[in-house]
């Protein structure tokens, strides 16, 4: 498949819809390709703020990975630092303006032992241009929030001819996922805006 202009046209087009973004141009070609290609495949990876992992152990809160997520957890300068991955199972993208839905499996389960306390967030939906990522809570396709908020002020693009990856993604809190957080778990922990981490993707087509 024929795809892009070059990675710097992508990132200029990108900056004009959601913010600056450092692009880094490796093996872009141009083309007079489509401007919508079906995803494929690929995977988004979230690895956790220095702090958060601490915070959520700290209250009794062990966030696990489900199936066919991962996660690994990895102890650093700043503390441990949890990192999930979730596998690409479709989608749409417009690489020249990074308009798109992108679908996964998997999910993450918080639950308190102590007290038997638990949400399930699963098959994240994230729409690019609209800046959000949505999930299925407690694996009812039929109650959907918007889970995190996306910026890509600051990230770094890659792009080439069957594959598009995204680093740097800054993601935070929204405010209905903070409430349902907390009430679940009866805490203050969750506020709205909190920084949980950051997020890289690779999307194949």
């Amino acid at each position: 498949m024929r795809m892009f202009k070059r990675a710097a046209g992508i990132a200029m087009m990108a900056g004009l819809i959601i913010g600056p973004v450092a692009a880094t141009t490796t093996a872009a070609s141009a083309s007079t390709g489509p401007a919508q290609v079906r995803l494929t495949g690929g995977d988004t990876s979230v690895t956790t703020a220095p702090g958060i992992a601490g915070a959520l152990l700290g209250h009794g809160i062990v966030p696990i990975a489900t199936l066919p997520g991962t996660e690994g957890a990895r102890v650093g300068s700043g503390g441990v630092t949890v990192r999930f991955t979730f596998p690409v199972t479709g989608g749409w993208l417009n690489p020249a303006k990074l308009r798109g839905t992108i679908w996964h499996k998997g999910g993450i389960l918080f639950v308190a032992p102590a007290t038997g306390k638990q949400i399930k967030v699963s098959n994240f939906v994230i729409s690019v241009h609209q800046g959000v990522l949505t999930a299925e809570v407690n694996g009812n396709p039929k109650v959907r929030v918007p889970l995190l908020r996306l910026s890509l002020a600051h990230a770094t693009i890659h792009a080439g001819r069957h594959y598009v990856r995204i680093s740097g993604i800054v993601l935070t809190l929204t405010g209905a996922a903070a409430s349902a957080l907390d009430t679940t778990f009866g805490t203050t922990l969750f506020t709205p805006g909190l920084k949980l981490g950051t997020a890289s993707t690779v999307l194949r087509f």
